[in-house]
């Protein structure tokens, strides 16, 4: 039986000193056909672990309804890094923040009244307990002294920038020992000494998380855990990007060297991202510390595998240091190749937003319009309609519409002419109406905050609204299935292209291939290939392509279909020979 231990000064690897060199792969994020092709280039550049967070909202967006399979395949991931001869470092969460949306919680479980998230909350232990004993029947066969190749399992994850309910901690770390995980626990933090001290507890092995000035990082984490293996369980080695911003990079050379002190101190590593991937579909996270920052649709993160996987100059620059300190092979793998370019005339197939009278419409008397919550909407749309009452008006041409609330993004239309739009990002929340009998509101999550109190937050019209000072009531809304929409929108008839609406068109391939599909003739929307969902587009940028995996392809014919928002600029979709990121700050 393989044994894995912390011991004094070290981890311990049957008895052995074991230094754990691992990279950061998240299975929801990379296509499952993909994941062995990451696993093995995670070898390559040296590394002997890989880990992964585990997405609970991936697995149960629906209560009761668990699912461990494709995507979801928790399992056949972890086997795919055993057979390349690696371990694997397992974080359920429950929260994992991650940039991912609500930070990996269930939209039910979040939205669930009275509940109190991440902390000794009756409902919320409940449910969380459910879900890691569904985790953990996947993760205990395949732990090290088992035969298998898991060697730790975390516990939370960063609480201390959240909360110090010890209890919560504890019942976690009972429920986890009771579900036979007999691997060592970690939690992580940040190196600041009340985070440390409130995020952990003293039979768990604390780490931390950071990206630059390693070595008086380590020490801080070296005054609160004074015994063990120092590790750096994400060592960030890139970041994240949002809608309106820029792209963001960090230098190869000054991360590699980063790499090198935490090394050189003899601390164990976790890279964080050794491979992003993607937020496909609307599965991106948001930001909003005082300003409301949804994230992309590409996980890049500037990390050493790019968003298609493939070696960057920080992965040859990373490979370097490693191969300081431990083997790595002599293979090296191949620089991204040209993507094939092409151009395909869309056609116009008409609005494609559903009308009030569609079945499906769900009606609010009262003053509060239904959020995506009381309609168990799921998707990022939701259509809200109301009569315009004349009395608002008074004898003006004009009132003023003003919400409580939008959350995130809504197009106003008064008997179906647009009139404007307003966005939480830009704390935008009334404008001027003509007189007339309908107003609709078409609305979009642009990404649940995954970090910090707004957590869990209910998305839509938020609140009473009103015209002209007086409160209107008698709403009605509708979910708009979006898959459904794209669906249908090959089926339509040409139709021209100015305003909402839907484009589709094929193109040929000679075999199954990466592409990189140019958004910049588009303004807002979401596209399709082949019924894969590829994410958001948006010309706020900073992304300018989106990332279309090869198993999404197929040789001959394949279809993308758009659902533009707002207009596009030339019904076309380019297929272009690289990615593009976006601007970069100087």
């Amino acid at each position: 039986m393989t044994t894995f231990a912390i011991g004094d000064t070290d981890f311990l690897l049957d008895g052995r000193p074991h230094r754990v060199i691992a990279g950061a792969l998240h299975y929801f994020r990379i296509h499952p056909d993909h994941w062995a092709d990451r696993i093995r280039k995670a070898r390559l550049m040296g590394l002997n672990t890989i880990e992964t967070y585990v997405a609970w909202n991936a697995h149960e967006p629906v209560r009761g309804e668990w699912d461990a399979t494709g995507w979801n395949d928790l399992g056949r991931f972890l086997d795919l890094i055993a057979a390349e001869g690696m371990h694997a470092i397992v974080r359920p969460g429950p929260y994992i923040c991650a940039e991912w949306h609500n930070g990996g919680l269930p939209v039910w479980l979040t939205s669930t009244p009275g509940i109190g998230l991440r902390r000794s909350e009756p409902q919320y232990v409940e449910a969380v307990s459910t879900y890691l004993r569904r985790v953990y029947e996947i993760v205990a066969p395949r732990q090290i002294d088992r035969g298998g190749n898991v060697v730790l399992v975390q516990i939370e994850n960063e609480y201390g920038a959240y909360g110090s309910d010890h209890d919560y901690l504890r019942t976690l770390t009972e429920l986890t020992r009771a579900c036979d995980i007999t691997v060592p626990l970690t939690t992580v933090d940040q190196p600041e000494p009340h985070m440390l001290a409130a995020g952990t507890l003293p039979d768990l092995h604390a780490t931390g998380s950071f990206g630059s000035r390693a070595t008086e990082r380590l020490a801080t984490l070296r005054e609160h855990q004074p015994t063990g293996p120092l590790m750096c369980s994400e060592f960030w080695d890139g970041w994240f990007d949002w809608w309106g911003g820029v792209h963001h990079t960090t230098d190869a050379a000054a991360s590699a060297t980063e790499l090198d002190a935490l090394l050189a101190a003899g601390a164990s590593v976790n890279i964080y991202m050794l491979h992003g991937g993607s937020n496909f579909g609307t599965t991106n996270g948001a930001n909003d510390k005082g300003r409301y920052a949804p994230i992309i649709t590409s996980y890049d993160y500037d990390a050493p595998l790019d968003e298609s996987g493939h070696p960057t100059e920080k992965y040859h620059a990373f490979r370097e240091v490693i191969a300081r300190y431990a083997p790595v092979p002599d293979e090296v793998p191949s620089a991204r190749p040209v993507a094939p370019a092409l151009s395909v005339p869309l056609r116009g197939t008409g609005d494609w937003l559903p009308t009030s009278t569609e079945a499906g419409a769900e009606r609010a008397g009262g003053s509060t319009p239904p959020t995506f919550e009381d309609l168990g909407q799921l998707g990022p749309l939701v259509r809200y309609d109301i009569p315009l009452p004349a009395e608002a008006f008074g004898d003006a041409g004009t009132a003023v519409l003003s919400f409580t609330e939008v959350r995130d993004l809504a197009w106003i239309a008064v008997d179906g002419a647009p009139i404007g739009r307003l966005q939480r990002a830009l704390h935008e929340r009334s404008l001027p109406i003509p007189r007339g009998s309908l107003l609709t509101v078409l609305v979009e999550d642009q990404g649940r905050v995954n970090y910090e109190i707004r957590l869990g937050e209910a998305k839509g019209v938020v609140g009473p609204v009103t015209l002209g000072g007086h409160e209107l009531s008698g709403w009605s809304a509708q979910a708009v299935d979006l898959a459904t929409v794209a669906a249908g929108i090959p089926d339509g008839s040409e139709q021209p292209t100015a305003g909402r609406i839907g484009l589709a068109g094929t193109f040929d391939l000679d075999e199954p291939t990466d592409l990189f599909l140019d958004t910049d003739a588009w303004s807002k929307g979401y596209a399709f290939v082949n019924g894969f969902f590829l994410g958001r587009y948006w010309r706020n940028g900073p992304q300018r392509t989106l990332y279309v995996p090869a198993p999404a392809t197929r040789a001959g014919a394949n279809e993308i279909v758009v659902v533009e928002l707002e207009h596009v600029i030339e019904p076309v979709a380019a297929f272009v020979a690289e990615p593009d990121l976006g601007h970069r700050e100087e």
